[in-house]
């Protein structure tokens, strides 16, 4: 078990319940606890998110969430829509820090390194992550420069250098080919499922420590969706990965580990063939 994290007990020392009627105590404002599977505790965490709480103003949307992220693993973050996923993801890179009268307890620790210390540099921060939104976010400017773009930012002009992470990214993201002759072109031109996996070329030019998806295919179509999946699957093992999507069996197909949050709170987490097998709740 990680140092300073015991997510499978409540706040006040107590074993979570175990039943059928834990979604309605949740319901009601009752911490149940997190039943958190043995499997994740003893796996080795690029990230770790420590009795973590979050509030908009008076609103608490985040309560109470423990949970490692696996190193070089997929862990999925499921449950109903507005159940704070993508609040809880936007938080690992600080971007609720944009958002006026929110406020936090807890930490997160990132290779170690404190998110939420005063002292951490935020953009750096963010230089070690990788983010990928619903929508895809292609800059107005050439596939190329889209791709190296956080080179540029940290002052790398050496031509080859740039030519070769340009094309190992693109091959990563299996993009290589449908675009190696176009390089100079508007990323703008290209499809919806095509300028989201060059969003993820992108990302992972950067080599960051953690790549963070939020609902990557929520805007796609089936087909581009598809290449999304089998994306992810070629990434698995290389990247520390965090996702949120609502699409259960998305969830079931791509991730090794799911944690299912309900209400801003950790239901259950663990091995994602457990989860969708043999859930405890």
């Amino acid at each position: 078990m990680q140092k300073g994290i015991d997510p499978s007990v409540h706040s006040d020392g107590k074993k979570p319940e175990v039943n059928a009627d834990r979604l309605q105590a949740v319901a009601q404002g009752k911490d149940v606890g997190a039943e958190v599977h043995l499997k994740v505790l003893e796996e080795t965490p690029v990230l770790e998110i420590d009795r973590f709480n979050l509030w908009y103003g008076s609103k608490q949307v985040i309560h109470n969430i423990s949970m490692p992220i696996i190193r070089k693993q997929v862990t999925a973050l499921i449950g109903p829509s507005g159940c704070g996923k993508s609040t809880l993801l936007r938080s690992v890179n600080r971007m609720n820090d944009l958002i006026q009268n929110a406020r936090i307890t807890g930490d997160m620790r990132l290779n170690g390194d404190s998110i939420y210390d005063p002292r951490m540099d935020v953009i750096n921060l963010r230089k070690r992550m990788g983010m990928v939104f619903q929508k895809p976010n292609p800059f107005p400017m050439s596939i190329f420069e889209n791709v190296v773009y956080s080179l540029r930012i940290d002052g790398e002009k050496n031509r080859s250098v740039l030519d070769e992470v340009c094309e190992i990214s693109l091959r990563g993201a299996a993009l290589w080919d449908e675009v190696k002759d176009s390089l100079n072109d508007s990323a703008l031109k290209l499809s919806g499922g095509q300028q989201q996996r060059l969003c993820i070329a992108r990302a992972v030019a950067a080599e960051p420590e953690v790549l963070l998806l939020d609902e990557p295919c929520s805007a796609l179509d089936p087909i581009a969706t598809g290449k999304i999946e089998d994306l992810i699957q070629e990434l698995r093992g290389q990247y520390s990965i965090l996702m949120v999507t609502h699409n259960m069996q998305q969830a079931s197909r791509a991730s090794d580990y799911t944690a299912f949050i309900y209400l801003g709170r950790l239901i259950e987490y663990g091995p994602t063939s457990d989860i969708f097998t043999n859930p405890v709740l």
